[in-house]
């Protein structure tokens, strides 16, 4: 029966997870020093998996967070399908009280099912869905890869667990996420299905004792 293993992580921490800002897809943003030290605790742990390709979102922080894993060699893939959810309007800008409700009100409505709903000038979640869909495709399409690392972005990523999970996207916030969190995923391609062998690994961050 063939398969592909997955090692799903999101990115390292930025200056604006630290400070609570929303960055989505149009803010390109570093890791900090945090997220340095995260990405290299990653691949203390698991920088001797047999990787055969690597693929990020278009955005630095994805590609900074498994840098070591590519300048070993390992062929990287850039997906753009992989990006962060748009946040529109708000993205990049210090939260005020009222933006901190207007999120909590959003987000409210997503896990209430209104998952059309989208921020202004930003997406819905139905719209990421569609254009994961399309990037996770293309990694399955390449099935003569059978372990392969993927890095992307928190809200992404609970969308895409969802997915996979086939469960409403209404409940997409039932998938932790912190910083450089692992999930493992099996994709059988006889079954066209998925199982998620791990969840919110972070075992690697003990050592910062941020974990």
């Amino acid at each position: 029966m063939s398969k592909k293993e997955i090692y799903l992580i999101r990115h390292g921490e930025t200056e604006y997870n630290k400070k609570g800002i929303v960055q989505g897809s149009g803010i390109d943003a570093d890791l900090n020093e945090t997220g340095r030290n995260q990405a290299e605790a990653f691949h203390r742990k698991y920088g001797d998996v047999p990787f055969e390709k690597v693929y990020t979102s278009a955005l630095v922080r994805t590609h900074q967070t498994v840098e070591k894993f590519i300048k070993k060699g390992i062929p990287h893939e850039i997906l753009a399908e992989l990006n962060e959810i748009s946040w529109g309007e708000k993205e990049g800008k210090e939260p005020t009280t009222e933006d901190n409700a207007y999120y909590a009100n959003l987000t409210k409505s997503w896990s209430q099912g209104n998952i059309t709903l989208k921020p202004t000038g930003g997406e819905s979640p139905v719209e990421v869905a569609d254009r994961l869909k399309i990037g996770l495709k293309k990694i399955i399409e390449n099935s003569h890869e059978k372990l392969v690392l993927v890095a992307m972005h928190g809200r992404a990523m609970r969308i895409l667990l969802a997915e996979i999970s086939d469960l409403h996207l209404q409940e997409m916030d039932t998938f932790p996420h912190q910083n450089t969190c692992l999930y493992k995923l099996e994709y059988c391609y006889n079954e066209d299905k998925f199982e998620i062998l791990s969840r919110n690994d972070v075992s690697h961050l003990e050592e910062l004792e941020i974990g």
